[in-house]
């Protein structure tokens, strides 16, 4: 990877303070050398590497907890992504956007609650394998109590 290859990020937002048009506002104001585009999700960025990468970090600070960012495969404009080129209809990758949409405010509720110092010694363990007649037992307990 070098500093001078061209990359695209998207800059998604799921904030009730923050519009996408208050971060097109700050990029324009840094005078950064990318392209901005609005998108239903958000913006996407693009240019070179280390200023994508700037601006990239400079958006996160203005909403850290509800500005999620992400690099994107291919750049805007690109013929392989463009519905006039495809004949219409969702741009590959909306689907997934539209599914992971609604999680952003449980991940936001997270990092909330880190900031806060809430949740501490809490670890994630990873269960060891059970037998699976256990399994089979579990399922019948639930399915009994279930009716």
């Amino acid at each position: 990877m070098n500093d001078d290859d061209i990359i695209s990020k998207m800059i998604v937002l799921h904030s009730t303070f923050t519009l996408p048009s208050d971060l097109v506002i700050k990029i324009y104001e840094s005078k950064a050398d990318i392209t901005v585009k609005e998108t239903c999700f958000g913006l996407i960025i693009e240019g070179k590497r280390s200023v994508v990468d700037e601006v990239a970090r400079d958006m996160r600070t203005i909403d850290p907890n509800r500005i999620f960012i992400k690099e994107r495969g291919v750049p805007p404009g690109d013929p392989h992504r463009c519905r006039v080129g495809r004949g219409g209809g969702p741009k590959p990758g909306f689907h997934q956007h539209e599914l992971e949409f609604p999680f952003l405010p449980y991940i936001t509720s997270a990092l909330e609650e880190i900031e806060r110092g809430e949740g501490k010694g809490t670890k994630m363990t990873r269960s060891l394998p059970i037998h699976i007649e256990t399994f089979k037992d579990i399922i019948e307990k639930e399915v009994a109590q279930s009716k």
